[in-house]
Formats: C-alpha cells, structure tokens, sequence
C-alpha cells in the first residue's frame, strides 16, 4: 500500500497543474460517473492530502472527492495529450483533464485514477468524520504530535503495530515504520506505554524530517550519510521501492552497522524487519513479561 507521501506527491502534482483551470471529468469505468458528471466543466480548487487520504475541491461545490488508494490503487499522468485524444483503456475509476486551448502555459494533461480503494464524493460533515478519526500526520504543518503521544502512552499495543495505526501516525507505512525503529534503536516489540518521551519526540521528529524527502525524491530514503552505497563502498539497492534503507525487504542480509543478519516476521498482518542486535528486546519489556 502506498505510504503517505505518495499521497502528498500526487496532491502536490494535481495543484501544479490543475489549480484555477476548468476541468474535464469522467468516469470511463462507470463506477464514479453521476459524481463525475457534477464536476465536469468546474474549475479545480486544490488537493489536500491527510494521512493516505485524498480530498479533492472545485469552485461552486461544497463536497470533496475523497479517494483512498488501498492496494492497488494508481494515479497515471499523461502531459503534452488533449484529454479527447488519450485512449480510455483499461478500468479508469476518474479521468481528469484539462485542455491546452484554455491559453494555460502549463499545457494539456490528464490524471487518469486506476483500482482505488476509495473514490467517492463526500460532504463537509462526513470529511469532517474521516479526518477527525486520524491521527497526526508528520507531513501536515497543522500536526499536533500531543495525540499521538497521548494514545502511545495509554497502551500496550507493541510501537510497531501503533506505527501502523492511522489513528496514531496517518500516512506512516511499513518502510517508515521499520526504518524509523531501526535509526533509534526500538524494539519494535516493546508495548508503547514503556516508550519514553524523548523517544516518542525522537521517532516524530525524524518521521517530520524523513518524509517531507519521500514526497520530493518519489522514494524512500533513510540510510544516514555513513551509510550510503558511496561511503561504505557498496552496491546500491536495487528494489522496486527505491532508496537506500536499513532493514526493509533486506531480511537475512547482514546489517549495515553491525552485520547481524536482519530479522523478518509477520506481525500484525505485515512483514516486520529489525536489526536483533541493534534493536534488541527492551529490558522494560523483559521486566514486565
């Protein structure tokens, strides 16, 4: 599932080139048609990421399209195309386009939305509803980390289930979650309760700093400068993920600050990778077993 800095991209995307320009909508697969048809000749607001939510506004409307990718879920962006003369092939949930003929300099283009998990056209109250069950998000300037904190202290769910938790930390996914452990030593088991403040502010503050790179870059990247390919003299990662990362999808491989090999387990639904030796069981969870 894409983390939330995909999505923070692709709003960013969709204000650079859409904002203030007429729009036409469609739904070629059918599914999101009678709401496609509402917005079809409006001119486009902005795009607002929270989390791995979506919430797209046009002038003259007072619902948002809400649109939550899921799993499968693609936003697939064609530039320099009159929106008539791109093919509608394949399950296209809502193609938006705008033409070059508006005399715009930023030319043609069309965002055609592919397999979402969520696209819908919502009212103010059900945003309202949506967003006001997530948690902080380290990508929004208006994050508040004091309700993170106040669920992490509360609890004995393990960190790394609480990382996961859109409630808690919206838009962070396993690459962050494992990556963010791992630079600060955690042990992902350890219930959050027993995570000290200065850790929890530790863990927010690179998450604040880390992810603001994925939404520029369009790839994760967490290896500290001592540890990038150059420095240690190795060869780059080669994944379909990108970036350059400590433990995620590198099980069995050996550590690149200790060498221990890294640990996989399925926790919680997903693959969990961490460093043995330098994540190590917490003795505040050895205490309380």
């Amino acid at each position: 599932m894409p983390e939330g800095h995909v999505t923070h991209r692709i709003a960013g995307i969709l204000n650079d080139q859409l904002s203030g320009r007429v729009v036409e909508s469609s739904s070629p697969q059918g599914r999101f048609s009678d709401s496609a048809a509402r917005i079809d000749g409006r001119v486009f607001d902005a795009a607002e990421a929270w989390g791995k939510h979506m919430f797209v506004g046009f002038e003259g409307m007072d619902e948002r399209v809400n649109i939550h990718l899921g799993l499968l879920g693609k936003f697939f962006f064609t530039e320099g195309i009159e929106p008539a003369d791109v093919p509608a092939t394949g399950a296209i949930r809502w193609r938006l386009g705008v033409s070059a003929t508006d005399g715009d300099p930023r030319g043609s283009v069309v965002m055609d939305l592919r397999g979402p998990n969520v696209c819908e056209l919502r009212t103010p109250d059900e945003v309202d509803a949506i967003t006001s069950k997530l948690g902080a998000d380290p990508l929004r300037g208006d994050a508040d980390p004091e309700r993170a904190w106040v669920r992490v202290r509360r609890t004995s769910t393990p960190v790394a289930a609480l990382l996961m938790d859109q409630k808690v930390f919206p838009g962070v996914g396993n690459i962050y979650r494992a990556e963010v452990l791992f630079r600060h030593g955690i042990d992902p088991k350890m219930p959050g309760k027993f995570l000290r403040r200065e850790e929890f502010d530790a863990i927010w503050a690179d998450l604040v700093a880390l992810m603001p790179l994925g939404v520029r870059d369009g790839r994760i990247d967490t290896v500290r400068p001592e540890h990038t390919p150059e420095a240690m003299g190795r060869e780059p990662r080669v994944d379909k993920h990108g970036g350059e990362v400590y433990v995620y999808r590198r099980a069995g491989q050996p550590c690149l600050v200790c060498g221990t090999p890294v640990a996989l387990e399925e926790f919680a639904g997903r693959n969990l990778f961490w460093c043995p030796s330098c994540q190590p069981r917490h003795r505040r969870r050895r205490a309380n077993a």
